[in-house]
């Protein structure tokens, strides 16, 4: 099968591999599509310690069933051509925090193109447990959007975000533009935006809402201009730099909370004086369990949720140049690649 292979820092090339071999308790699908995620970037840079050359990346994904393995042909119910998509959070199912419905913090998890081969490839290896059908008419586009959607729910849910509450996203990528629409589904009407992406800014604020500027001092202040010099009750950092972090705290009521769901940095010099003074709640928010996943499929196949514009579909062989693009800065929200 061909595949894009990741062998070093910044470079990837398109290989000839054995298509995977289908346990009894696997499923194969022939890919649709295969997202490119912002967490794969730092991979690419040869920067994150999950991805380690060589290695398929990909976890973002639809496509439809290739074969089923004999147990799982079975238990699931899954056929030949059946279209789906793939939770790619392989957790074990047994410790105490996936029996509790806490999967994604589950010990023992595995990724499907960190820890496992990905998806950027004709051909990808799933447990079936981790399959899902697509509800009848779904677009195989927009399943391929499921994982990104999914962080978004789970992230508004834990915030308990409700009507008549006001909410800040700092950065209007993928995931923040989810948090926009998920956020608008509970109620919240009153919903803040910053981006350095003037094209991204310009999506979040046709969905309702309104843009701040994206420095920290301009954003706090244009914040506490529109609420009457009160702060925002949840705010959402949905890049992870010191800076997006800073104003996250800068730009909360006290009492309020931050909800840090971006990855970019690690070390962060924060003002803990401010937290604890304002009484600031500040959450992690790591991927999803279960059944924000299938939430988010859900609402995806309502059309209650989606990304349509700014969206490249583009062959994989195609692949490698668009990383370094998006490392580079591309307004693309989101690329889609087609083995």
């Amino acid at each position: 099968m061909k595949a894009l292979v990741y062998l070093a820092p910044r470079r990837m090339e398109m290989q000839d591999l054995d298509p995977p071999d289908v346990g009894p308790d696997d499923v194969a699908i022939r890919v649709a599509y295969s997202g490119i995620c912002g967490s794969e970037l730092s991979g690419y840079l040869g920067t994150n310690s999950l991805r380690k050359p060589p290695l398929v990346f990909g976890h973002e994904l639809s496509g439809h069933v290739a074969a089923v393995g004999d147990r799982a042909a079975a238990s699931s119910g899954l056929a030949a051509g059946t279209p789906v998509t793939a939770n790619p959070l392989v957790s074990c199912g047994r410790c105490e925090f996936c029996v509790t419905g806490r999967q994604q913090l589950c010990q023992r998890r595995l990724l499907l193109g960190a820890s496992l081969p990905g998806s950027n490839a004709e051909y990808v290896n799933v447990p079936a447990a981790q399959v899902l059908t697509l509800p009848e008419g779904m677009d195989l586009r927009a399943a391929s959007m499921t994982e990104p959607a999914a962080c978004a729910v789970h992230a508004v849910d834990l915030s308990g975000a409700g009507p008549g509450a006001s909410a800040l996203v700092v950065g209007a990528g993928p995931i923040g533009l989810f948090l926009l629409q998920v956020l608008g589904l509970h109620g919240v009407v009153q919903r803040y935006v910053s981006d350095r992406n003037p094209d991204r800014l310009a999506m979040a604020v046709a969905m309702g809402c309104t843009a701040i500027p994206a420095d920290e001092p301009q954003a706090v202040e244009a914040v506490r201009q529109a609420t009457g010099g009160r702060g925002v009750d949840l705010a959402f950092d949905a890049v992870g730099s010191e800076q997006t972090r800073r104003t996250c705290l800068a730009c909360t009521v006290s009492g309020g909370q931050v909800l840090a769901v971006g990855l970019h940095t690690d070390l962060t010099e924060l003002p803990l004086n401010t937290v604890v003074r304002s009484e600031l709640s500040v959450r992690g928010v790591f991927a999803y369990p279960v059944a924000s996943f299938r939430t988010a499929l859900r609402w995806l196949a309502e059309q209650r949720i989606g990304l349509r514009d700014g969206v490249v579909v583009t062959p994989l062989p195609d692949g490698a140049p668009w990383y370094q693009r998006l490392i580079d800065g591309d307004a693309a929200v989101k690329v889609l690649l087609t083995p």
